[in-house]
This record gives structure tokens, C-alpha cells and sequence, in this order.
């Protein structure tokens, strides 16, 4: 049993390498793999009669590509052993203590970044070959990608480098390139990178170095290779100082620890600046600091006894979908939300994951029951990052988009080409009331002065106002009582919803917030229909017979004013005293199919007045320049 036990996960390791290191493309995180690696070494140490040469824990890596021209290291590039909580650091510790017969060890820290290791071999002082990891022995020559990454000098600094050394360290890519790089292959439907490690391997295994020129890749040293017939300086510190004399990019986190606490404080505080920083780290690696204590201790298969990688709480796990909600947001966004079996991320259980949309649910494919990889980074909400395919049930099901919205119970409207599914209902859904109101009250809207957004928040948290209507039904006493209101305030402000009962049609249409409809989409309705009635029962031929109003607006409209507690809000506004001019569409418009934009400070008149003029003259305003201004 235990012979077949080792067999398995000898199997199941070696094809996550393959996916990992031959495909750059990982199907489990980091931490599923490390827990099936240490319970292989786990067993092979019980039994070491059935240690083999093939097992994953005998070699390093997986073997380079057959595109690639091999190179030979001239050190071998060796991984670093594990430890996962403070007690295993300090076993780690006792046995260096122990091996060198000394009560207290110094350690050099750094961040433990998550890319891809990289051996750049430099001859006077020039680069002329750059390598990856590979099996440890022989990696994948990519030289001419490796020269296209700025952060990595063609030629070292000063001139007392040595006539040949081997520099390594890690080529990653930083949060910022990697989310705008995704971003825009999302919008080109090309392929998107599950994670910043992913990318870098990909990027620096293009067969065409034009192709890794445009990706955003950065390089950090951690140390030496072969060192030629450079002498030593005493310590790691002294050693990773020189690299950066040479010009060399290293980590400005780099710390000398003077025992085995304080490497522990190190880790916690790297620990609570992850967030911050524009790369990824996966943990902390102690390098015991002097040189020829490194020397003594030497090295065991696969690792070295004076180094240890401390790995921060997974920000990737396994679990299950078992269900999933659509959450509405303030401006009528569906937002599909899966409720996950608990499952412990970065030291917090997550029970929830967003789905972002529609879109993203179809393109990773993710159904109810699936096993899927949940991340979570920092403060950011947990998402699903991909599913585990090779372990969906045959009962999985598809997650379908909801008819009515789960707030409201109102339509809701995925046009075709939109990524976002909304609640038909803008204004009188619940999740949007805040939202609503602040819209119908701002400036281009009924322009209430003195209604800010705190004001809004707190009248729609105290349930004083439901709907815009409501608005009117407020009284100076009631104001009066709200915090940080006083009796002047208040007079204030009912003097504004009074004023605001005087407005035009295309302010009010405008202020009803239907989808897409913008000032100058309100103004050609109002200057069209010239009455709101007539607009309310136009059908959708009708309304595309309006400048600026297409299919989708159109759509819009006529989904809007059909609603019939949209008619009963209406009718209340009108009920209230809001009422206008009966619009007369000017026959005299010399600036017809001209585009303005206002911009600075007017002197005879605001530019909401100079806007109205210039609309009246069959102009256009534009909030930005174009080509047609």
C-alpha cells in the first residue's frame, strides 16, 4: 500500500511540473503542490529503500524545452527547503546552531519573489549568456529575451568585477504591467495569464524576443553562481551589496538579522507590507550570512543547509462552488458572487468569491459544484481564478444570468456586447436608492443645492426617503434632526427643493437616470417630443428616429417608461409641483452639428447657462476634446 501510495503522488507531482514548468500553465496553487511534495518526502524518508532517481524529490525541476538550446551551469541552480510557521524556522535554526557549534547564527533577509530564476553569466564585465533553472543542471538558453529586460545591464559598473561570474536572480512582473497587460488582451480576446508568475515564465519563454520586449518584466539578484576567480567577501550582505555596486538590481528590503527572533519579526513585518508592494512575494529566504559558515554547512540533494524559504499563508486554495448568488450594486450592476466550501486563504477563511460578471463566468468556464482556485491578495475581495477541470463532478451546472433582479424584482437587461447585466429599475431599486437620488439632485439633474452625498446616505439609511419624490416631502424639522444639520441648513435646503420645482423637460428626463441617456440625449428627446407624454409612449422605431439615440438606448427608453411604478414616480414628481415650459424647438440653429467644449472661467454667465445657450443654438456639448470639437 504505502509502495503504491508513493507511486501516486510521484505521478501527480510530476505532471503538475509538466503543467507548471513545460505548459506555464499551473491547474494547482503552490500550496496543493507543496503539501503532496512533503508528504512524498514524508514517506520516502520512512522507507528509504523506495527512493528511486526519478522521484520528484531527487531532481529539481522539470527538463528544458526542445526550442531552447541547452546550457550547462556551471554551479548547479539548487531549490531551497521549506518551512511553514515559526516552529519549523527555529527547528531550522538549532540545526545550523548545532552543525557549527555555535549559540547564534547572523542570517541574511530578503523577500522571496514569485518569477522565474534566471543564471546570467557575465565575461568582462559583458553579458553573454543568460539561462533559466531547467532541471538545476541544464536549463533553456534565452539570452536574447533576457537582453530586452532593462532592469538587467548589458554591461557591469565600475572595473573591478571579475573576468567571469555567474549572477542570479529572478525575472518577474510587477502588479502594475501585469494587470494592464491583461487588461488588454482581455479587450483583443487573447489569452489572459492567470497569475504574475505565470506571465513571466511565458514572456521570457517566447521563441521571439520581440514578442518579450513588449511585456513588462523586471529582475532582482539574489546572489552568485559560479564565481570565477572572484574572491569572496565575508558575508551575503557584503555580497549582495557588491552586486549592487556592479549595477545590479537588487532587493531594497535586503536585512541582516542578528539571531533567529529577529528573523521571525522580519517575517511578520514583510508579512503585513505584502499588499503594498507592486510585486508578488510568496515569503521570507534566511541565508545564513557568513560566507564561510555557508561553505561548511554545504549542501544535501537538492537544497542547501544554509538557506530556508519561510512561506507566507497560501493566497491560492482549492475549493468548491456550492452555490451561487448576483448581488446588486448601486448603480444596478449584477455582480455574481460564488459561496464557496470554507477554505483558509492568506490565514483568512473565505467563504465568498467574486465572479466579476457574465463574461468572465463563460470564459473560465465555472459551474456550480465545480473545484476551482480561489485567490486572495492582500485586502482584495477573494475571486475564482480558474477551475480544477480534471475535477468536475458530472452534476456541475451552469450558472445562469437571473431574469429579475434578486433585490427588486425588476427586469434586468444584458445587452449584447456589455460585459455588466443591470436592474432595469435605476431609480426605484432599493440597492440603487443612494445612487438615484444623488443623480436627481445634481447639478445638470434638478440641481438641488445643498443636498450633498453624505446627506443622501444618511436620509436613505434612516428609510426617511425611498424615491426622488420623497424628497419633496421632506420639512425643515425633519432636516433639522440630521447630524451636523442646523435650522439654517435646513431652511436652506427646502429653499432649494423649492426652487428645483421650476426646471425644463430635458432636465428631467435627464435627472430620471435612465441608462445611456446624457444631457445632450435628453435635450434632443425633449427638443424631438417637445412634450413628455409623447415621449413616454413612443416605441422604439419612434425613438430612433432621435439624433444620438441608437438601438441600445432606444431599448433603454422605451424598457424604461413602460415600467409602471416608473409612471407612478412620475406622476408623484409631478404631484409635488415640478413642472416646466412647454419646449419650443428653435428654427434658428446656426451652430448645428458643431461640437463645444467649455473650459476655465466665464464672466458673464456660469457654464451650465453658456451650455444652454449653446444648446439652444443646435450646438453639441462635450465634457472632452475630440476630433469633432
Amino acid at each position: 500500500m504505502i509502495k503504491e501510495n508513493i507511486a501516486a503522488l510521484r505521478k501527480m507531482l510530476d505532471e503538475y511540473n509538466y503543467q507548471y514548468y513545460i505548459l506555464d500553465n499551473p491547474s494547482v496553487p503552490d500550496s496543493e503542490y507543496d503539501r503532496l511534495f512533503r508528504e512524498l518526502q514524508a514517506l520516502e524518508q520512512q522507507h528509504p529503500e523506495l527512493i528511486t532517481k526519478d522521484s520528484p524529490t531527487q531532481r529539481i525541476g522539470a527538463a528544458p524545452l526542445n526550442e531552447f538550446q541547452e546550457v550547462e551551469h556551471k554551479q548547479a541552480m539548487l531549490s531551497l527547503d521549506n518551512a511553514f510557521s515559526d516552529e519549523e524556522l527555529f527547528v531550522f535554526n538549532k540545526r545550523i546552531c548545532e552543525r557549527l557549534h555555535v549559540e547564534q547564527v547572523s542570517y541574511f533577509c530578503e523577500p522571496k519573489l514569485d518569477g522565474l530564476a534566471i543564471n546570467l553569466l557575465y565575461e568582462n564585465g559583458i553579458l553573454v549568456q543568460a539561462a533559466t533553472r531547467g532541471d538545476g543542471f541544464k536549463g533553456e538558453d534565452v539570452t536574447q529575451n533576457v537582453r530586452t529586460i532593462s532592469s538587467i545591464p548589458l554591461h557591469l559598473r565600475g572595473n573591478d568585477y571579475p573576468n567571469s561570474i555567474e549572477i542570479r536572480g529572478e525575472v518577474i512582473m510587477p502588479l502594475k504591467g501585469f494587470n494592464a497587460m491583461n487588461a488588454k488582451a482581455h479587450t483583443l480576446d487573447e489569452k489572459v495569464f492567470a497569475n504574475p508568475r505565470n506571465a513571466a515564465a511565458g514572456s521570457l519563454r517566447q521563441l521571439d524576443p520581440k514578442i518579450t520586449a513588449q511585456r513588462p518584466l523586471a529582475f532582482f539578484s539574489y546572489g552568485i553562481g559560479d564565481p570565477g576567480e572572484y574572491v569572496l567577501p565575508n558575508t551575503q550582505s557584503e555580497l549582495i551589496e557588491q552586486l549592487g555596486k556592479w549595477g545590479i538590481r537588487i532587493s531594497p528590503l535586503g536585512y541582516v538579522a542578528n539571531n533567529i527572533e529577529d528573523c521571525a519579526r522580519y517575517h511578520a513585518d514583510l508579512l503585513r507590507k505584502r499588499a503594498q508592494l507592486d510585486y508578488e512575494i510568496d515569503g521570507v529566504v534566511y541565508k545564513v550570512n557568513r560566507l564561510d559558515w555557508q561553505q561548511q554547512l554545504g549542501f544535501v540533494a537538492r537544497a542547501p543547509r544554509f538557506a530556508l524559504a519561510h512561506k507566507f499563508p497560501a493566497q491560492e486554495e482549492m475549493t468548491i462552488v456550492e452555490s451561487v448568488d448576483f448581488q446588486v450594486g448601486r448603480t444596478g450592476a449584477l455582480t455574481p458572487v460564488a459561496r464557496l466550501k470554507p477554505v483558509v486563504v492568506g490565514g483568512v477563511t473565505v467563504r465568498n468569491a467574486t465572479l466579476h460578471n457574465m463574461d468572465e463566468i463563460e470564459r473560465k468556464d465555472v459551474r456550480i459544484h465545480d473545484t476551482v482556485i480561489v485567490r486572495r491578495a492582500g485586502d482584495v475581495i477573494p475571486e475564482v481564478v480558474s477551475v480544477v477541470l480534471s475535477k468536475r463532478p458530472e452534476h456541475a451546472e451552469k450558472i445562469k444570468l437571473p431574469k429579475k433582479c434578486p433585490v427588486c424584482g425588476a427586469e434586468v437587461l444584458h445587452h449584447p456586447g456589455e460585459a455588466v447585466a443591470r436592474c432595469a429599475d435605476g431609480l426605484l431599486c432599493p440597492a440603487q436608492r443612494a445612487a438615484s437620488i444623488k443623480h436627481f439632485a445634481s447639478k445638470s439633474a434638478l440641481d438641488i443645492e445643498g443636498l450633498g452625498e453624505k446627506l443622501v446616505e444618511q436620509l436613505v439609511e434612516l428609510d426617511i426617503i425611498k424615491t426622488p419624490a420623497d424628497l419633496y416631502n421632506l420639512t425643515i424639522e425633519k432636516l433639522a434632526q440630521m447630524p451636523r444639520m442646523g435650522q439654517k441648513s435646513a431652511e436652506n435646503i427646502m429653499q432649494a427643493l423649492e426652487s428645483s420645482k421650476k426646471t425644463t423637460l430635458h432636465k428631467f428626463i435627464y435627472a430620471l437616470g435612465i441608462r445611456e441617456v446624457g444631457t445632450q440625449t435628453a435635450l434632443a428627446l425633449a427638443e424631438y417630443f417637445q412634450d413628455l407624454n409623447k415621449l413616454m409612449h413612443a416605441d422604439e422605431e419612434t425613438l430612433q428616429q432621435v439624433s444620438d439615440v441608437g438601438v441600445v438606448v432606444a431599448n433603454n427608453i422605451a424598457h424604461f417608461f413602460k415600467m409602471q411604478r416608473h409612471q407612478a414616480l412620475i406622476q408623484a414628481l409631478q404631484t409635488a409641483g415640478i413642472h416646466w415650459d412647454v419646449v419650443k424647438k428653435s428654427t434658428h440653429q446656426p451652430l448645428s452639428g458643431k461640437t463645444f467644449v467649455l473650459t476655465g472661467t466665464l464672466i458673464n454667465l456660469t457654464r451650465e447657462e453658456a451650455k444652454e445657450r449653446l444648446q439652444a443654438l443646435g450646438a453639441k456639448v462635450s465634457e472632452s476634446v475630440s476630433s469633432k470639437t
